[in-house]
């Protein structure tokens, strides 16, 4: 009597672009990792192209300002373009009114007409008188984007202009309280629901993606603030489902109020971690040393950029960020510059560096 042995392998096979290439948001990388977009382009490019699916993202608030809100409504706004299910969780008594603060794309021809330059005084009154219109029409645009699959993989978000009322009405969002909440059991319970609707296939392949945001985790409102090794065990559950899903996670929590040890502990569990801080009104020595001191709202630093599937690190080369507004609408990422000593105008970080003579010096840097 004979046995026919099958040949096994730790190795898996690498799932083609293919698949991802048809939906819409998903970008395929090396080692069969699939990236969504954070929701901003700068964001996307220190992350070596953007958040992968099925890891868990964690922001480090800050006590001094909710910077970590333009993080999280530019990643749920980025979800609602393309069209993704949404689960929002946050310690306000209303989440749902959270998502009228959601910034709405910037539509090509906004760049366009703001590109030309000594435009005419009758076609900016003409652009007035027909405002209310452009917006009808850049919803419906938005909603024939989600139809056909053609939308951007990230869009320049307008964080002066909400979205519509009827946009966020049509997407699969599921809001969840957590305020006065004593334990985390309904939260994991219904991450649990929504994770099982799109979890990955047998054969490898991906579908629809989903995104999960929570904002605040630990917070002082929530009843469970103290408990922090029911903390411990939901971040690791909530890691667990996310690795066998098409889903990110995006949580976001308050360091401050939590004891450094347990700050640690989460840091630690988290595969991508970022932090943001406030910049002072005035910090002389601040602005001193910095370029474009003025237009600075925060800073972003770069803490651990998740890598799945490979054991080779992604080696920044810088970690600490400038957030700045870019005509006070969009969000945008720039490298710390130092300003020069002689109070000139410095030149980007990226810019070539270059060395020339003068009657003065022998040579000038």
């Amino acid at each position: 009597m004979s046995f026919s042995r099958t040949k096994t392998s730790s190795f898996s096979r690498t799932v083609s672009s293919e698949g991802s290439a048809r939906i819409p948001g998903v970008k395929h990388v090396a080692n069969g990792v699939n990236l969504v977009s954070s929701g901003i382009a700068d964001l996307d490019k220190i992350l070596g192209g953007g958040l992968s699916l099925g890891t868990v993202v964690m922001i480090m608030e800050d006590p001094e300002a909710p910077h970590h809100l333009l993080l999280l409504r530019n990643f749920m706004s980025q979800g609602i373009v393309h069209n993704q299910p949404l689960l929002f969780a946050s310690p306000v008594k209303d989440p749902r009114a959270f998502l009228g603060t959601l910034p709405s794309p910037v539509s090509p021809k906004d760049h366009k007409r703001e590109s030309i330059p000594n435009r005419d005084p009758d076609q900016e009154n003409g652009l007035r008188i027909a405002w209310q219109y452009k917006k009808y029409f850049g919803e419906q645009q938005i909603v024939e984007h989600q139809r056909d699959g053609s939308a951007e993989y990230c869009n320049d978000f307008d964080l002066r202009k909400p979205f519509g009322r009827q946009i966020v009405a049509m997407q699969t969002i599921d809001c969840i309280s957590i305020q006065d909440s004593s334990s985390l059991a309904l939260l994991q319970d219904r991450c649990s629901r929504f994770l099982a609707q799109y979890s990955r296939n047998d054969s490898g392949g991906i579908g629809s993606p989903a995104r999960i945001a929570i904002q605040s985790l630990c917070a002082p409102q929530c009843g469970f603030a103290s408990r922090d090794w029911d903390i411990l065990s939901f971040i690791r559950s909530l890691r667990s489902m996310i690795r066998s899903s098409n889903a990110v996670a995006v949580i976001s929590f308050p360091p401050s109020v939590l004891l450094p040890c347990m700050s640690k502990r989460l840091q630690h569990l988290s595969d991508t971690l970022l932090s943001v801080k406030a910049i002072p009104d005035e910090d002389k020595d601040l602005a001193e040393l910095l370029t474009d001191y003025q237009d600075m709202v925060g800073l972003l630093r770069v803490h651990k950029v998740g890598r799945i599937n490979t054991q080779v690190p992604f080696v920044l080369d810088t970690t600490t960020f400038s957030i700045k507004l870019q005509k006070r609408r969009s969000l945008v990422l720039e490298r710390l510059n130092q300003a020069p000593v002689d109070g000139s105008s410095g030149s980007s970080y990226a810019s070539s560096g270059s060395c020339s003579v003068s009657k003065t010096s022998s040579l000038d840097f």
